[in-house]
């Protein structure tokens, strides 16, 4: 019997460990390898931290880098301001079929892929979109509104896109707390404030943190967004990767490029677990 058992445990985690071998360990140790090649001739290679050398000396990859991390940290604080209140009224106040279609209307934006959705806001930020041709009809822009092609419609692009990743693990987190904690908050002299400071946000901090590291980590490897929504003087580190890959064949560059965003978004995590006192164990829980 505990035979059986024990075939049947390494059946079942042969999927697994098969993806994770052959589709995240592999590759990333030969994306490694390749980051460490230096071209000394023709189909000639020699060992060296060279690429990554490239990336301190050169200005521009620098900058790039750091500010697709503090725009990804932004995206990510506004998506939780944005998100904690509409999870906490689909989870606390909405009832039966009311937090149903709520959370539905969620989902639906995601039925269509990232492309269709980025168009959509293409459309609606244009020149001769719904939102300049608002302005001007109601006098407050004298023609029409470019709103394209800068931060702050990269910003909208990136919320949007995360919006549902940070509502599903508040609303799972929140729905866990019991009505009879708040109304006990409020029956020992607390007021709305105090409440969502000493028990809301304590009790969905794990999902607070979990829909944040989700989020930050696809602002920060998204490359559709930015791309399209961005204009020449918004380059996002992706870009970059990239261009290095496909534009320049400089495969050395750019895997050691994207070695780079991997160690940049690893530390940015392991900081904010350490800043919320959360474990990896419990926000994923």
């Amino acid at each position: 019997m505990h035979r059986e058992a024990k075939l049947g445990l390494i059946l079942l985690l042969t999927p697994l460990l098969l993806w994770l071998v052959l589709l995240i360990f592999i590759p990333h140790i030969d994306l490694f390898l390749v980051s460490m090649r230096e071209r000394v001739g023709v189909g000639q290679y020699d060992l060296s931290f060279a690429n990554y050398l490239t990336f301190f000396q050169e200005p521009l990859y620098l900058v790039t880098f750091l500010r697709t991390a503090v725009m990804s940290i932004f995206a990510t604080i506004l998506t939780l301001l944005i998100g904690f209140p509409v999870a906490y009224y689909i989870a606390k106040m909405a009832k039966g079929r009311t937090q149903s279609a709520l959370f539905l209307l969620c989902l639906v934006p995601f039925w269509v892929s990232e492309l269709v959705r980025t168009f959509g806001w293409m459309i609606l930020l244009r020149e001769t979109g719904i939102i300049s041709n608002l302005l001007q009809s109601v006098g407050l822009a004298n023609g029409p509104v470019e709103m394209l092609y800068n931060d702050a419609a990269i910003m909208v692009g990136l919320v949007y896109t995360s919006m549902l990743f940070m509502v599903v693990p508040l609303v799972t987190t929140l729905e866990s707390l019991p009505d009879e904690v708040v109304e006990a908050g409020y029956d020992l002299g607390g007021n709305g404030l105090s409440v969502l400071r000493e028990i809301i946000i304590p009790h969905a901090m794990p999902g607070i943190v979990s829909g944040s590291i989700v989020v930050f980590m696809l602002c920060l490897g998204n490359y559709l967004t930015p791309t399209m929504l961005g204009g020449k003087e918004s380059l996002w580190f992706t870009e970059l990767i990239y261009s290095q890959f496909i534009v320049r064949f400089n495969w050395e560059l750019g895997a050691a490029f994207g070695f780079l965003l991997l160690i940049l978004s690893s530390v940015i995590v392991w900081g904010m677990l350490r800043l919320t006192g959360q474990s990896l164990e419990k926000t994923m829980g």
